[in-house]
C-alpha cells in the first residue's frame, strides 16, 4: 500500500485517533496541592532502580502545563485524549479523606477536553498505588478490592456526567509480575507469592471496577487495557515449543480469560499455575472475574520469541532477543513486527465474547535528536506506516476495531527507563520544558487531515 493512498479515511469517518498519557509518567507536581505520595515516587529514590536516577517529578510538568498539551494534541487532529487519574492526588492516604483540589484539578483537564473537542477518555489505575497503601500490602492485601472500589466511586462520582468512556486498569499483567514478581517496577517486591496475591486481586478489581463504573454513570462505555505479545518458540524443539505456550499463558491469556468469565487459564504441563490456582482457590472467583467489557483495549509493543531455559524457575524460558536473531527492533530492543501485532489483534477477536477493541496504546522509542530545532524521527515515521496497514487489515476484514490512540503526546518519564526512553511524538527538553513537535507528529497531523 502506497503511503500516498494510505490516510484516516480508510479507516472510516467513525473512527477515534488519540493519544494516551498517564498521571505518573506526565504530571509531576508530586507534592503539590495536598497530593500523597505514590509507589513510583518512593521506588525512584532507591539508588539505581531507575535509570540515571531519574525522577518522576517534574517529568514534562503536565500538571501545570496540560492546557499547552491538550493544545498541541488538538492541532495534531487527534479527537481522543486518554489520561489517567493519580490515585494519591484524589485520596492521599488512599481511602477516607479526598483530596478537593485533586478532584478540582481533573474536573479542569476533562473541561478543557470537552471545550477543545477532544473525547476525554480516563483510565482509573495506570501503574501509580498510593504509597500508604503500599505500607498495608498494597496490590497483595486482602482489602484491596475495598480500597480499589472506593477510589472508583469517588471518581465516578465527581466525573461521570462529564466522562462516558472508562479503562479500569492499565496492563494488569504489567504491574503485577514487575512490581510484586520480578522487583523490576513499584514497589519493587521479588516474590512469586507476592505476585499471585496482586494478579488475582487485579483479576477481582479489573471486574469490580467494571460493575461500579456501570452503576454510577449512565451510557458508560467501559473497557480495561490489556498488554500483548506474540509468544514463537525459537525451534521446533517440543521444549522450546513448552517455553512459548508458557509465557504466553502469562502474556496474553492470565488476565483476558478470567474477565470473559472462563477463570483462570489451565494447562497440565505448567504447574505454577495450578499452584496459583491452589492458592488464590481461583474457582470460587470465576464469577466474581467477570464482566462484560462494551470494548478490550489492547496494546502490543513486541513480538517474543523464546527458548527452554531450565536455569529460570517455574517458566523455564528466557527470550531470544530481537538483536541476536538480527531482525528489525527499537532502542529498547523491542522486535517490530506488524504480522505479529495483526495477529494478536485477530487472536483477541476470536474468543468471540469480545464485542469492540480499541487499540489503547501503541508507539515506538527511537534515539531522538533535537538538531536545529526538529527533530527527524523517520523510523517512528515508518513503524507507525507498518502498523497502521497491519491494524486497517485486521479492521477490513470484519475486525470491530474503534480506534488507535498513539502512545505517547509528550516525552515523559518512561518507568525504570527513566527520560532516556523517548516515545512522544512531542519532544520534551527536560531541563526547560520546551515542547518540539517531531516529524511524526506532523505525519499523523497529515495523516489525519488528508
Amino acid at each position: 500500500m502506497s503511503s500516498k493512498a494510505f490516510h484516516s479515511s480508510a479507516f472510516g469517518a467513525d473512527f477515534l485517533w488519540g493519544v494516551a498519557i498517564s498521571a505518573a509518567q506526565n504530571e509531576g507536581a508530586h507534592l503539590a496541592d495536598g497530593r500523597g505520595l505514590s509507589i513510583w515516587d518512593v521506588f525512584a529514590r532507591r539508588q539505581g532502580k531507575i535509570k540515571g536516577n531519574a525522577k518522576p517529578s517534574p517529568s514534562c510538568d503536565f500538571y501545570y502545563r496540560y492546557k499547552d498539551d491538550l493544545l498541541l494534541a488538538k492541532a495534531l487532529g487527534f479527537k481522543v485524549f486518554r489520561f489517567s487519574i493519580s490515585w494519591s492526588r484524589i485520596l492521599p492516604e488512599g481511602i477516607g479523606r479526598i483530596n478537593k483540589d485533586g478532584i478540582a484539578f481533573y474536573h479542569k483537564v476533562i473541561d478543557e477536553c470537552l471545550l477543545l473537542g477532544l473525547i476525554p477518555y480516563v483510565t482509573l489505575y495506570h501503574w501509580d498505588l498510593p504509597q500508604e497503601l503500599q505500607k498495608n500490602g498494597g496490590w497483595t492485601s486482602h482489602q484491596m478490592l475495598k480500597w480499589f472500589s472506593r477510589f472508583v466511586q469517588v471518581c465516578t462520582n465527581a466525573y461521570g456526567d462529564k466522562v462516558k468512556d472508562w479503562i479500569v486498569l492499565n496492563e494488569p499483567m504489567g504491574f503485577t509480575s514487575l512490581g510484586y514478581g520480578l522487583g523490576q517496577h513499584a514497589p519493587g517486591k521479588v516474590s512469586v507469592t507476592s505476585f499471585f496475591d496482586a494478579a488475582h486481586n487485579a483479576m477481582i478489581c479489573q471486574a469490580e471496577g467494571g460493575r461500579i463504573v456501570r452503576a454510577n454513570v449512565s451510557k458508560a462505555h467501559i473497557g480495561n487495557a490489556f498488554s500483548c505479545s506474540e509468544v514463537l518458540p525459537y525451534s521446533q524443539k517440543p521444549e522450546d515449543k513448552l517455553a512459548a505456550r508458557k509465557m504466553d499463558i502469562l502474556l496474553n491469556r492470565l488476565f483476558i480469560e478470567p474477565a470473559l468469565g472462563r477463570g483462570y487459564p489451565q494447562d497440565v504441563e505448567f504447574p505454577l499455575l495450578e499452584k496459583m490456582h491452589l492458592h488464590n482457590k481461583a474457582w470460587r472467583y470465576t464469577e466474581q472475574m467477570h464482566f462484560n467489557f462494551d470494548f478490550i483495549g489492547l496494546q502490543n509493543y513486541f513480538a517474543l520469541t523464546v527458548k527452554h531455559n531450565p536455569l529460570i524457575p517455574y517458566i523455564q524460558a528466557s527470550e531470544v532477543k530481537a538483536t541476536t536473531r538480527k531482525v528489525p527492533y527499537t532502542a529498547l530492543g523491542w522486535e517490530i513486527n506488524a504480522d505479529s501485532f495483526y495477529r494478536m489483534i485477530k487472536r483477541f477477536w476470536l474468543y468471540g465474547s469480545v464485542k469492540e477493541i480499541m487499540i489503547t496504546e501503541g508507539g515506538a522509542c527511537y534515539k531522538d535528536q533535537l538538531i536545529n530545532g526538529q527533530v527527524n524521527d523517520i523510523e517512528r515515521i515508518a513503524y507507525f506506516q507498518l502498523y497502521l496497514e497491519a491494524l486497517l487489515k485486521a479492521k477490513k476484514e470484519g475486525i470491530n476495531i474503534n480506534g488507535y490512540l498513539a502512545w505517547t503526546l509528550t516525552d515523559n518519564f518512561e518507568w525504570a527507563f527513566g527520560f532516556d526512553a523517548r516515545f512522544g511524538l512531542v519532544h520534551v527538553d527536560f531541563n526547560t520544558q520546551l515542547r518540539t513537535i517531531k516529524n511524526s507528529g506532523y505525519w499523523f497531523r497529515d495523516f489525519l487531515n488528508k
